[in-house]
């Protein structure tokens, strides 16, 4: 067969074969451009599924938080403690309920960036200065007392008709234990009449002591003050704050704010006697003495 002949049947050949190749890429090309989108669609619906359950997840969370938040508010609210400090418990339930709607909606995502740093620097801040502070308040709760103390000073709380309140009943049989230990420290008891108190807390703490065995020529009384501040001012009149030994008597989450107190005061010579205090009303305690302590410090007090 001439060669010109074979040439062209090759070419013919060729011809047919190219087109046949070029669809098959061409189908290859389309079916990995198809799975492309497939695994990208999958991802990214993954994606949006984990979000979808981080989020609900924080919803959750802060839900249970704000039923915590408002039944141990009420707990708070049903031992008649004076204060009114269980509105603080109800208005962080009221807040993490904010939160829980935030969380539903997605409104985090929403935030522009800067106000999104701007709040996570607050939060870093704020938990800061809060495990700061409880850490304080914490390290005195083992305050070691002296023996033979020239003065205690007793620390005034809720009085009822009845007579002392649970918080304050702590700090009385303390300072009568330290006071059969020392028979020669006198006691000053503090506290004036609230608004909600049959009368003023250091008569009350008075009577409280003399029927429990503490010698009433032993007693001395302070009744105008109305907060720590004005018990230890008012109480400094009735010794020497230069030279005598003082004890001051108060529960274990108070006993920082309480010397730091009556440093400012200019009583020299003090130290902390910590009485016990509930423990299912702790949380509620320490979260009011951090207040406190802030409140105290930005006054000027501390």
């Amino acid at each position: 067969m001439p060669q010109n002949t074979i040439n062209l049947i090759e070419k013919t050949q060729k011809q047919k074969i190219d087109p046949e190749l070029s669809c098959f890429r061409e189908n290859s090309e389309r079916q990995d451009d198809q799975d492309q989108i497939t695994s990208i669609e999958s991802f990214t619906g993954l994606d949006l599924e984990e979000k979808r359950m981080g989020n609900s997840l924080w919803q959750y969370c802060w839900i249970a938080l704000a039923v915590l938040f408002a039944l141990y508010g009420l707990l708070v609210r049903s031992i008649g403690s004076g204060t009114g400090f269980f509105i603080v418990w109800l208005a962080m339930s009221f807040l993490a309920l904010l939160f829980a709607a935030a969380a539903h909606f997605h409104l985090w995502s929403m935030l522009p960036g800067w106000i999104k740093v701007m709040l996570l620097v607050f939060i870093v801040v704020a938990a800061g200065v809060f495990i700061f502070v409880e850490a304080q308040i914490i390290s005195a709760f083992k305050e070691k007392p002296e023996k033979d103390l020239d003065y205690l000073v007793v620390l005034g709380a809720q009085i009822h008709e009845t007579g002392p309140s649970v918080v304050l009943r702590y700090r009385l049989d303390t300072a009568r234990e330290y006071l059969e230990e020392n028979e020669g420290t006198l006691c000053i008891v503090t506290g004036g009449q609230g608004y909600n108190e049959p009368y003023p807390e250091a008569v009350g703490m008075k009577d409280y002591l003399i029927t429990h065995g503490v010698d009433e020529e032993r007693i001395f009384l302070e009744t105008e003050s109305e907060n720590t501040k004005e018990n230890l001012e008012n109480a400094k009149a009735l010794f020497d704050p230069e030279h005598d030994r003082v004890g001051i008597v108060t529960n274990n989450f108070h006993v920082f704010r309480a010397l730091s107190l009556a440093r400012k005061a200019d009583i020299r010579e003090c130290c902390g006697i910590p009485a016990g205090s509930t423990p299912l009303y702790l949380p509620n305690n320490m979260l009011r003495e951090f207040l406190g302590v802030v409140k105290d410090y930005t006054c000027g007090n501390l």
